[in-house]
């Protein structure tokens, strides 16, 4: 599973012309399921999203010292395959790793479950699972982290795209 992460001032989703969801201060979580992810991977990215520290503490003295749970923030999640394009030949995306639409659907509706369950659960928005959406932001920072959880300590950034090792969630915990 992988979830591009921003903290934003605001964030809002609209299908068809209509506002949808939309937070203020907060997380836009971008949300993509692999073919082969299990409710560990789950477990993993809503951990490590409403555990990032992200904020500076409220008097200022302490950066990278809140979190969106801690800050009472929204967080606005948008289900997106494309997280597990690859490119091929002449750069057309081939999206065989992402998880199957029917099977996605029930992982991330879980997934939102989860999320909500670990903070507070007027606080948690999405999109449309599956819809064309306009997703529009106003960064913070800009402040953007990477998750994976098959790649917990983003070592494959560090190596040209390619995963260090299998590890999965369970055996390596970041």
């Amino acid at each position: 599973m992988r979830a591009v992460v921003q903290r934003v001032k605001k964030a809002s989703v609209k299908v068809d012309g209509e506002v949808v969801s939309s937070i203020g201060p907060g997380l836009l979580c971008l949300v993509g399921l692999r073919d082969t992810d299990t409710e560990k991977d789950s477990e993993y990215i809503v951990r490590k999203i409403v555990g990032l520290r992200l904020w500076a503490s409220e008097d200022g003295s302490k950066a990278w010292n809140q979190s969106v749970v801690q800050r009472d923030y929204g967080i606005l999640c948008v289900s997106q395959f494309t997280l597990f394009s690859r490119l091929k030949g002449a750069g057309k995306p081939d999206y065989s790793k992402a998880m199957p639409p029917q099977q996605a659907r029930e992982a991330y509706a879980a997934f939102m479950q989860r999320l909500a369950q670990a903070c507070r659960p007027e606080r948690v928005f999405d999109g449309v699972f599956g819809a064309m959406m306009d997703v529009s932001l106003v960064n913070d920072g800009p402040v953007t982290i990477l998750l994976d959880s098959q790649d917990p300590n983003n070592q494959s950034l560090g190596n040209g795209g390619q995963p260090a090792s299998q590890s999965s969630p369970s055996s390596q915990d970041a």
